[in-house]
């Protein structure tokens, strides 16, 4: 397939939000011809982006854009009357592992700690053994310097891996991926964050029935009130005022 018709095809599966292009199609519609980025948008990093521009030009920079929380797909409901469907980064992992399990193919995962990725690994195993993985922690510091992504980039590309997984988390994580896209020798890079922790199990995503009512983010919420208190009750109401402005601005235009 040409980048060209690649690009249309992206285009029939997306849907507008503000300046952003979400991909709005089936998991089965993701692209394996051509090398992609893959990022997430949730309303914490909408709301963190508009202050940042450099995470924004990486969101923006994304081949696909996924819809990652059910206050984007409510927004582009209230903005636009379109209804599209939340895509979580834990279900793109568990997609393309299947995926890659059906091929014996190779992924390769960069972040987090060595504890981290050796429970991820012995996961995999169990539940994937016909994928071959490898695996890389950086120093976990604010910045990466040009000998830390050098090593990063060296590792990724010496495994020659079809899926990079980056659990670094955001915004550095989209920052450095969109960064050294082109110098990763992978098909599809995609930044799922906190989805290491989900899958090494150091960190219990919400149960199924949370996610089923579009309430996972309550589920976080009361099991890390410290650490996610703000993401959800300050930033929630951020981005609840920034979409009525835009349906405001909308209407008036």
């Amino acid at each position: 397939m040409s980048i060209l018709n690649m690009k249309k095809r992206i285009a029939a599966q997306s849907t507008a939000f503000l300046e952003y292009t979400l991909f709005s199609g089936s998991l089965d519609d993701l692209f394996f011809e051509k090398k992609a980025l893959i990022n997430t948008i949730n309303q914490y990093s909408y709301c963190i982006a508009e202050k940042d521009p450099e995470f924004k030009k990486a969101l923006l920079g994304a081949e696909i854009l996924l819809p990652d929380g059910v206050a984007i797909t409510a927004a582009v409901r209230f903005l636009y009357g379109k209804s599209i469907q939340k895509i979580a980064g834990a279900d793109v992992h568990q997609y393309l592992l299947a995926y890659l399990n059906q091929k014996a193919g190779r992924c390769f995962y960069l972040g987090s700690s060595e504890a981290i990725l050796q429970s991820i690994q012995n996961r995999l195993a169990k539940e994937y053994p016909l994928v071959e993985a490898g695996f890389f922690s950086p120093a976990y510091q604010a910045s990466f310097s040009e000998e830390d992504s050098s090593a990063m980039i060296q590792a990724v590309n010496a495994f020659q891996a079809e899926v990079l997984f980056i659990g670094m988390t955001a915004p550095k994580q989209e920052k450095w991926a969109y960064q050294f896209h082109a110098d990763l020798e992978t098909r599809l890079t995609c930044c799922i964050g906190a989805v290491f922790d989900f899958y090494a199990g150091s960190v219990r995503r919400p149960q199924q029935i949370w996610i089923n009512l579009g309430l996972e983010w309550l589920g976080r919420l009361l099991r890390e009130p410290k650490r996610l208190w703000k993401r959800y009750l300050y930033y929630g109401p951020i981005f609840i005022y920034d979409m009525i402005v835009a349906k405001l601005k909308r209407a008036i235009n």
